[in-house]
């Protein structure tokens, strides 16, 4: 006859008490910004103006790339702008006041909320413009001053380079723009320009990196 075998029950070694299940480390990432690649510029063959007009001009150009491709770039040339956020911290230093401005805007065609901002004139001074800018378009003056943030708004065309100031410790006075310009004139508090933004209400591109940057430094200073 057959010899019957016993099943053999598997038993689950016990675990030691207050034992706690190991979760395996997430791998820590290696990734790392990216170190600034030295400044090389194209090789210019020739430079044509064929516009020129009171604000910029455009000029055709014949170039080789710094990769060694030869091509042809439109390129309008502009002395640069200035661009002013000018913040009020006297009732609030984690939700300040910002002077923001409306007026129409006939290459956007409507009217856009901005911060004020302005154009370099030849050889001036990037500080002395944004001063005369904020004085000429709100009648705010500025105890203190510091450089923000520079960017082109559109490099693939526009040689246009934006220079941000923030200015601090405001005096109202009388604005007196220039005889083209209709400038109705805000403060407004730093979390409800924030809205402005999420819905879509500003859609001026210096105003929307000035303050989507100012207001992450304000918040990672806060949290610290």
């Amino acid at each position: 006859m057959p010899t019957k075998v016993k099943p053999v029950k598997l038993v689950k070694p016990a675990k030691p008490k207050n034992a706690k299940a190991k979760t395996p480390k997430a791998a820590k990432s290696k990734t790392r910004a990216p170190k600034p690649a030295p400044q090389e510029k194209a090789r210019l063959l020739s430079s044509k103006v064929v516009y020129e007009g009171p604000l910029f001009r455009v000029l055709h150009d014949k170039m080789i790339e710094p990769g060694g491709k030869r091509s042809e770039r439109d390129v309008i040339r502009h002395n640069g702008s200035v661009v002013v956020l000018a913040i009020d911290r006297s009732k609030s230093k984690s939700n300040p006041w910002i002077v923001v401005e409306r007026q129409y805007r006939h290459a956007a065609n409507q009217f856009l909320w901005e911060l004020p901002a302005g154009k370099l004139d030849p050889g001036e001074d990037p500080l002395a413009g944004a001063q005369r800018e904020l004085e000429e378009e709100t009648g705010y003056r500025a105890k203190k001053w510091k450089p923000f943030v520079e960017y082109y708004a559109s490099p693939g065309f526009l040689g246009e380079s934006m220079k941000v100031f923030i200015a601090e410790g405001l005096t109202p006075g009388h604005p007196h723009p220039e005889d083209d310009e209709e400038i109705e004139l805000r403060l407004v508090k730093l979390s409800d320009v924030l809205k402005m933004i999420e819905k879509g209400a500003i859609l001026d591109g210096k105003t929307l990196t000035s303050v989507l940057l100012y207001a992450r430094q304000l918040e990672k200073k806060h949290k610290k």
